[in-house]
């Protein structure tokens, strides 16, 4: 097996090693860090996300903290259709959105992007709308994570 090889690990699967199951993850490999970021991002707009806000995690601990460490972006992906439909089944549920997706090197030189589970995030409201919505972006996440790799 090719260590460099791009992998995806499903929820399921990071349950079962004790990962949190807020999230599905794809691995890249060893690969340019600005490219990935490059890369997620073209591979989200396919399925209709725009990129909302980008936190640059590394320069803001430098920054704040002046710490090294890893590159590190939270790009808050946003489908406008989908955020449409939950906010207007759920006013509130604005505390939810965007949908995060993390990329981040790994302190061997791996590049990995974890994407927020929708339907984790969205429990905390019982309104089957916005279930149906959670359900649609998920499908839509996972089909951005299978792109990777």
């Amino acid at each position: 097996m090719n260590p460099n090889a791009p992998t995806t690990q499903p929820r399921e699967a990071d349950a079962q090693r004790g990962t949190p199951s807020y999230g599905f993850h794809a691995q890249l490999g060893k690969t340019d860090f600005a490219a990935s970021v490059e890369r997620v991002s073209a591979a989200l707009k396919t399925e209709g996300f725009g990129i909302l806000t980008e936190i640059d995690v590394q320069a803001t601990m430098k920054n704040k903290l002046g710490l090294d460490v890893p590159a590190h972006r939270i790009l808050g992906a946003c489908n406008p259709p989908l955020a449409h439909r939950a906010l207007t089944a759920e006013p509130d549920i604005g505390l939810l959105l965007p949908c995060n997706v993390a990329v981040r090197q790994d302190a061997d030189g791996q590049v990995t992007v974890g994407f927020i589970d929708p339907i984790a995030m969205l429990q905390m409201t019982d309104n089957p709308e916005v279930a149906k919505v959670a359900q649609e972006a998920r499908e839509r996440l996972q089909r951005v994570c299978a792109a990777l790799t």
